[in-house]
């Protein structure tokens, strides 16, 4: 989960070496906090929160067909 929310986010921003991701697994349930630099977030989560969602619904259907609830958390 994680390397596959790596792999859509690192394109995006300008300083990749900044991104980290922790994951955090409880049961079914996974959650992937996304950390960036300051000048990145607003390119994770775009122009009315549109990039986040669709990030979201990627990672929702991963977790779907791992019969898992991923929930994607962005702070800034």
């Amino acid at each position: 989960m994680k390397a596959l929310l790596k792999s859509i986010i690192e394109p995006l921003i300008q300083h990749p070496e900044d991104l980290t991701i922790e994951e955090e697994r409880k049961g079914r349930e996974v959650v992937l906090t996304v950390n960036a630099h300051p000048d990145d977030i607003g390119r994770v989560i775009g122009r009315g929160g549109k990039r986040a969602q669709a990030v979201r619904a990627i990672m929702k259907a991963k977790g779907a067909m791992d019969n898992r609830r991923v929930t994607v958390d962005i702070e800034s």
